[in-house]
């Protein structure tokens, strides 16, 4: 009797990490996303075990490669920071993004975004928000017992999860952080950094002009 052995190969599935389209659709959209990122990764620089990810695909189920979605910025508490190819939620202790961004440009559907909020409360995101830059329009849903739950009210809406505030009052959308201070771009950054470099040569060149006044009138500086 002869046995007649049949092997299996099982099939790689391939969890793709880019879908040839351009993180954004604008320069706004584009400045928006930078900002709340950059900002977001400062904000949580001393927490090693918070993830912060611009345009990232993330695969919330293990095998379905074609459930994913990309938000353009997504922050995971619990998980270390580093460099991923892509979010894979089984490879992260299973924990999902708590809260996600998505900033709108003019070519976005609504169908788009309708599916976008069903994804997001089907895996177990906790706080989502919109933010459309054209109209300084800001929505944003929170986990309530029944899923995402629309925020009624958002201006001076607070976070629960970061603890970031929307301000709403002028021509665009401000968020501060817990202690008060705005989200800034770089250039802003760079420009206050300057400006204080600048301040503190200012006094240093005063001090020594002081101490060369007095040494002239005969008196020791370092003695004052």
């Amino acid at each position: 009797m002869v046995t007649q052995l049949q092997s299996t190969t099982q099939t790689e599935i391939i969890y793709p990490d880019c879908d040839g389209q351009p993180m954004a659709n604008n320069t706004e959209q584009f400045d928006w996303i930078v900002i709340i990122k950059q900002n977001l990764e400062w904000l949580f620089a001393d927490d090693e075990n918070v993830f912060v990810a611009g345009d990232l695909f993330w695969y919330p189920v293990e095998g379905k490669p074609k459930i994913v979605n990309a938000p353009d910025v997504m922050v995971v508490l619990g998980r270390p920071q580093g460099k991923r190819l892509s979010y894979k939620q089984w490879e992260e202790e299973n924990i999902s993004p708590q809260v996600v961004f998505e900033i709108l440009s003019p070519s976005n559907s609504r169908d788009e975004m309708d599916r976008k909020l069903i994804f997001y409360d089907r895996h177990g995101v906790e706080e989502y928000y919109i933010y459309n830059p054209d109209l300084n329009e800001l929505r944003g849903w929170l986990r309530g017992e029944d899923g995402l739950d629309a925020i009624a009210f958002m201006a001076n809406w607070v976070s629960p999860r970061l603890h970031i505030r929307f301000d709403l009052s002028g021509d665009k959308l401000q968020i501060y952080r817990p202690d008060g201070e705005a989200f800034s771009t770089y250039l802003e950054i760079e420009r206050r950094r300057s400006q204080a470099e600048e301040a503190l040569q200012q006094e240093r060149r005063r001090s020594q002009l002081l101490a060369e006044r007095l040494r002239e009138m005969g008196i020791n500086p370092d003695e004052l």
